[in-house]
């Protein structure tokens, strides 16, 4: 389901892939139809969110946030 995210919003997502919602940011663990599965930091509880409402945080910009 994730490649036909992808494909459908022409967004980078990936299992595992670091994004930012509303200035928070996040990690993705899945997708459910057309909804990615995030869990944001500092949660615990896993939410649906639309691939369009999501910034995608490259993998550099992910190694200077983990403080790698």
């Amino acid at each position: 389901m994730m490649d036909y995210v992808r494909r459908m919003y022409g967004v980078p997502a990936k299992r595992g892939g670091l994004v930012r919602y509303e200035g928070k940011t996040g990690k993705i663990v899945g997708s459910r139809g057309n909804y990615l599965r995030i869990r944001l930091d500092g949660e615990k509880r896993i939410r649906s969110y639309h691939p369009t409402n999501v910034e995608y945080i490259d993998a550099e910009e992910g190694e200077r946030r983990c403080g790698t």
